[in-house]
């Protein structure tokens, strides 16, 4: 299923994040620390470095740890610990190909509730509670992956409406909404 994203707004690194369920993860998993749409044009990054339009998880999680960290840390870097991410991409990538037959789709696919699909990317290496719920919001408001009860396993991030992360970006409007609301949080993380 190849849906139509605009989260880097930029239609390349977009238009992979959205045939490939594998490079939606590792956007996700790079979105820390830097800016959403640098994480998330990442993997697109990663794609072309390593020779190619697509990504593949037996290839990530096979591929030499030093030359992979060195392919991330390459100029300009994907992410600002590269050596670091690249480490967690193929963690993450080693558990797809052990659980999933490298399949990042079925981590989604035929998933019953969306508490059960919570917990599989709670599961996954680098993906914590917020990042998890922050990705089923992602895969309910954009992708169509609406398992029963996926809104309340979202928690705060699977409001209708809301402009609270990554999920919630369509737009250069939309993201401009949700920077205001990461800003708005920060500074009240800050006075509280």
């Amino acid at each position: 299923m190849v849906v139509s994203l605009r989260l880097t707004q930029r239609p390349e690194p977009d238009e992979l994040l959205g045939r490939s369920p594998l490079a939606a993860l590792i956007g996700m998993l790079l979105d820390q620390q830097i800016p959403m749409e640098w994480a998330f044009t990442g993997p697109y990054t990663i794609a072309q470095r390593l020779g190619g339009d697509d990504l593949d998880a037996h290839e990530i999680a096979a591929y030499d740890p030093e030359r992979f960290a060195a392919l991330l840390s390459e100029k300009p870097a994907v992410h600002r610990y590269p050596g670091s991410m690249a480490k967690r991409v193929q963690q993450l990538c080693q558990y797809l190909v052990e659980h999933y037959d490298g399949d990042a789709s079925a981590v989604w696919r035929e998933v019953g509730t969306g508490k059960e699909l919570f917990k599989r990317l709670n599961d996954l290496p680098g993906y914590g509670k917020q990042k998890a719920q922050i990705f089923l919001a992602l895969l309910g408001k954009q992708f169509g992956v609406t398992p029963e009860g996926w809104r309340e396993a979202a928690g705060a991030y699977g409001e209708e409406g809301s402009h609270r992360s990554i999920a919630d970006i369509t737009s250069p409007e939309s993201l401009e909404k949700v920077r205001a609301f990461k800003q708005a949080a920060k500074k009240a993380a800050k006075q509280g």
